[in-house]
């Protein structure tokens, strides 16, 4: 399948997605912890979650799944493309009626990805790109800053990852540091170039950086692991460790800073 039939697909379902997700947000949605201190999930997880495993196993039914709603099945490892989606990332945020949450929506095939968007409905803001053209928001090209001085970037993290064990010296390059709640948008705001960088030092799960790293790459950014590597997909354990987007020389710094 053609990826931009595939990129197609995804955005008519991320759309969809948006409209029944804006159907909970701030109307107190019904929430609860999942075990393991996995994080909060909510009815309106859950809901785009069936919703677009029904749409699109109905137009890809030879696809692979893998949801962080749905329980893994490894079926999906058999099969020539899977589909790889956060029906909400940023959970914390939809519950506190934050407008920051987004629906991530993927496809795989051989460790790649071929079709990406990632969806704010509370912003109207679509990003999307497959692995052969441009990134776009809303229809529109994008580009990554090209920042390339570590003291005068942008980084998208958490306050966790600038503790001093994580860098050689024991103290990070001066970044400017800020924060959102959902990683595939962080990872569309380097795309973007409205900030120069993310980075994220944790085992990371697929279906929140899957479609994230696409567009960033395609608007210009380096993305790999924390370790320097590209991260293959629909891994049979589906976790990088970690990840770093910016664009060249700026991720240079970074890796090169880090312990």
């Amino acid at each position: 399948m053609p990826a931009n039939d595939d990129l197609a697909l995804l955005t008519e379902a991320a759309r969809a997605a948006g409209e029944i997700a804006l159907r909970y947000w701030r109307k107190r949605p019904e929430s609860w912890d999942k075990p393991g201190g996995a994080g909060p999930v909510t009815e309106a997880d859950l809901a785009v979650n069936a919703m677009l495993h029904a749409d699109l196993g109905a137009a890809r039914p030879d696809y692979g799944w893998l949801s962080e709603e749905t329980p893994d099945d490894s079926v999906r490892l058999g099969r020539g493309r899977s589909f790889i989606v956060d029906p909400i990332d940023g959970t914390r945020a939809f519950i506190e009626g934050d407008e920051s949450f987004a629906h991530s929506l993927a496809v795989a095939e051989a460790g790649r990805i071929t079709a990406a968007v990632v969806y704010l409905p509370a912003r109207d803001a679509l990003y999307a790109a497959t692995e052969t053209g441009e990134a776009t928001l809303n229809g529109r090209p994008i580009r990554a800053s090209g920042r390339a001085e570590a003291g005068r970037a942008t980084l998208l993290t958490s306050r966790p990852n600038l503790a001093p064990e994580h860098w050689k010296d024991g103290t990070p390059p001066p970044f400017r540091r800020a924060f959102r709640a959902s990683l595939a948008w962080r990872l569309c705001l380097v795309a973007e170039g409205r900030f120069d960088a993310m980075l994220s030092l944790r085992p990371t799960w697929e279906w929140d950086i899957a479609a994230g790293d696409l567009i960033a790459r395609r608007a210009g950014a380096r993305v790999t692991d924390r370790a320097g590597r590209a991260i293959a997909y629909n891994a049979a354990e589906p976790r990088a460790e970690g990840i770093i987007a910016a664009p060249e020389p700026l991720w240079q710094a970074i890796r090169g800073a880090l312990a």
